[in-house]
């Protein structure tokens, strides 16, 4: 069995077999171990490889070539038959090289990943690959009550891997669906530590943004053992999801630089490849809507994103993540026709009809152990509601739940469900009309 069979159909980025392999010239591998020993004192070659992600092989060799440029020297073993390892340590030369390379960069650790071998491995895992059928996508949202019409729009839309925007007045759960498509897609993929353009360093790997899945396993029936001979510059990971809201800027999507350390940090949207970005709030952010679509003209259009260095120097990365907006406002009022165009599914999510709200109401109720009252509901219905024009919406059915709940915990009574605590919960889901006089 092989690693593509083993990992939902990826192929692993396969483990460097030398210092060539990696892709990397000798200068920038030299000067990162360098700069790991001195930082981290490390000295046996063991260590090395677990630091640097190499295997330990490849991390000898490194070592081996840092010894005959004699920046680093052995130091011997306490015990031949002990089974310590030899040690290792800078030469003065050595030192003084790894502070000049750190005053250029105080980047050590993993190796990075080439921007080339990188694309590569995007394009084995792409979000465009996976298979998105009826019974997986219903399976991550049936916590939901949703109409049949909705799922027969979103499983095209997800399956796609394109673009969607989702709008319809709030509280109908844009962002629990959004949630929702990304549970669907259950896959794992391979994340880069770092990704290195041009003698560059850009960090990937973030574990707020990433989650570690369980390691592959081998078929136990199979003669050969694979799983685990992966390239580990990369993290086996849960595909990703960035959630951003009214806080999303421009400035965001564009790489960070910081000027201490030299290094950059990847922008959002190359953190969230092979998985989800949703921009959820649209029109709640600094810039408008109109201006931020714009930016993801290119991206969205090409699946190609271009980001730009310290120097001005400009590139190309892959973009390749499914983008979610999700919106109280109507279309047409945020968009040009332009914009609205480059976004590939447009869903409306409106809120439930009456059916569909009493069988969430009953589910809430349910699940908080709140027994339902035939009186209460018939006054919710035929009495509330009516005073807004029997607008029903997805929040509301756990808000008025959650209010009698406090209510019967303050009074010190049991659960329960009665006209009365009907009307102070329906106080508190609205503000009245009117004037605060000072």
């Amino acid at each position: 069995m092989n690693i593509q069979t083993q990992t939902s159909g990826i192929i692993a980025p396969p483990q460097p077999k030398d210092l060539a392999d990696t892709g990397l010239n000798t200068v920038m591998l030299r000067d990162i171990l360098l700069k790991t020993m001195f930082r981290q004192n490390l000295t046996e070659v063991s260590a090395l490889s677990r630091v640097l992600c190499l295997p330990i092989p490849v991390t000898q060799e490194l070592v081996d070539l840092a010894r005959s440029q004699r920046l680093v020297e052995a130091t011997g073993t306490l015990s031949a038959t002990a089974g310590k390892e030899m040690g290792y340590q800078l030469a003065d030369a050595g030192k003084a090289r790894a502070l000049d390379a750190l005053s250029q960069s105080e980047y050590f650790g993993a190796m990075p990943v080439p921007l080339e071998r990188y694309g590569i491995q995007m394009k084995r895992q792409s979000i465009r690959n996976i298979t998105m059928t009826r019974d997986r996508l219903l399976g991550a949202m049936g916590h939901l009550i949703l109409p049949p019409e909705l799922i027969d729009h979103l499983g095209p839309a997800v399956g796609s891997g394109r673009s969607i925007l989702m709008y319809g007045p709030p509280g109908n759960g844009k962002s629990s669906i959004s949630n929702g498509i990304r549970d669907a897609l259950g896959d794992t993929i391979y994340v880069p530590r770092a990704v290195e353009y041009q003698g560059q360093v850009i960090s990937v790997y973030d574990p707020i943004v990433h989650t570690l899945a369980p390691e592959p396993e081998d078929d136990p029936n199979s003669l050969r053992r694979t799983a685990a001979k992966y390239d580990r510059r990369y993290v086996y990971c849960e595909r990703p999801t960035v959630i951003t809201g009214g806080e999303l800027s421009l400035e965001m999507l564009d790489l960070v630089y910081n000027p201490t350390s030299r290094t950059y940090q990847a922008p959002l949207q190359m953190k969230s490849s092979g998985g989800v970005f949703i921009v959820d709030d649209l029109g709640r952010q600094k810039e408008p809507p109109q201006a931020i679509v714009n930016r993801w003209i290119v991206p969205l259009e090409e699946s190609r994103d271009i980001l730009a260095l310290q120097s001005g120097e400009k590139f190309e990365v892959p973009f390749d993540t499914l983008v979610i907006f999700s919106t109280n406002f109507h279309p047409n009022k945020i968009f040009d026709k332009a914009a609205l165009r480059r976004i590939f599914f447009k869903i409306k999510i409106d809120g439930p009809s009456q059916e569909d709200f009493l069988k969430i109401f009953a589910m809430v109720a349910r699940k908080k152990k709140m027994p339902l009252d035939e009186q209460a509901l018939v006054h919710l219905i035929k009495v509330k509601y009516p005073t807004i024009d029997n607008v029903y919406a997805n929040y509301q059915p756990i808000f008025l739940i959650d209010q009698m709940i406090a209510i019967c915990e303050f009074e010190g009574i049991p659960y329960q469900m009665t006209p009365e605590l009907i009307d102070r919960a329906w106080a508190n889901m609205f503000v009245e009309e009117g004037e605060i006089v000072h």
